[in-house]
């Protein structure tokens, strides 16, 4: 595709809306896991984490064909995101495990959160470039900085309003019950519009009571743990 044309900055436009409508769950993503590190550390974390993700997502996006014939990916990539959102509810501030380790965790999240969650996004991706990968570069590049903005407003939220912890796995979970219902192996299941919504809905809901049960029991066994250390 010429640069300069009409045909071009049309296709760019749809990417960078696409790239900046998928960042709110990347943002999410990218906010929730650099909860758990030092301050002095987030903005490593949110800025490694990032950089990481969209490597990730420009490969994807170039292979998204190839990918999606791989059968039961989305059904995987699914289940690990619920096992990440259900993770990142229940993750605790933890300020005695080593600041490396506990940044490259973090950002480990995020790169195999994000990948995860882009499996679903990278072909409307794809589909607005029509196949040329400086389309995608540029769209990305753009998008990036707000991605960045996005998560580090997210790490300053969660510490004032911690329901937003909560809301940020809700998230998580619903984008994974999605790639879920269309996975092609088991799409046939979910024909209903009714079924489809009520399984999304039950699989949020798993996670986040499920995750809210376990923090609460976290939180009474470190207290019982204190005081009977006193």
């Amino acid at each position: 595709m010429e640069l300069l044309t009409m045909a071009f900055w049309t296709a760019l436009l749809s990417i960078v809306v696409i790239d900046l409508v998928l960042a709110g769950d990347n943002a999410i993503v990218i906010g929730l896991a650099a909860r758990n590190v030092r301050k002095e550390d987030q903005k490593k974390v949110i800025l490694w984490g990032t950089a990481g993700a969209v490597v990730i997502r420009v490969i994807a996006t170039l292979l998204v064909v190839q990918l999606l014939l791989i059968p039961g990916l989305r059904l995987v990539g699914g289940l690990a995101l619920i096992w990440i959102a259900y993770k990142l509810l229940i993750d605790e501030k933890k300020h005695d495990i080593s600041a490396g380790n506990q940044i490259w965790a973090a950002i480990r999240t995020i790169i195999i959160a994000d990948a995860m969650m882009g499996l679903d996004n990278v072909l409307a991706v794809a589909g607005a470039a029509h196949g040329d990968f400086l389309l995608v570069i540029i769209g990305l590049a753009i998008s990036v900085p707000i991605m960045v903005w996005g998560s580090t407003l997210i790490v300053k939220l969660t510490e004032r309003f911690p329901f937003i912890i909560t809301f940020g796995s809700a998230v998580l979970a619903w984008t994974a019950s999605k790639m879920l219902v269309e996975e092609p192996m088991i799409h046939s299941m979910f024909t209903s519009t009714v079924l489809k919504y009520a399984f999304e809905l039950v699989v949020v809901a798993a996670v986040v009571l499920v995750g809210l049960r376990m923090k609460k029991k976290k939180a009474e066994a470190a207290k019982a743990q204190a005081v009977g250390m006193n």
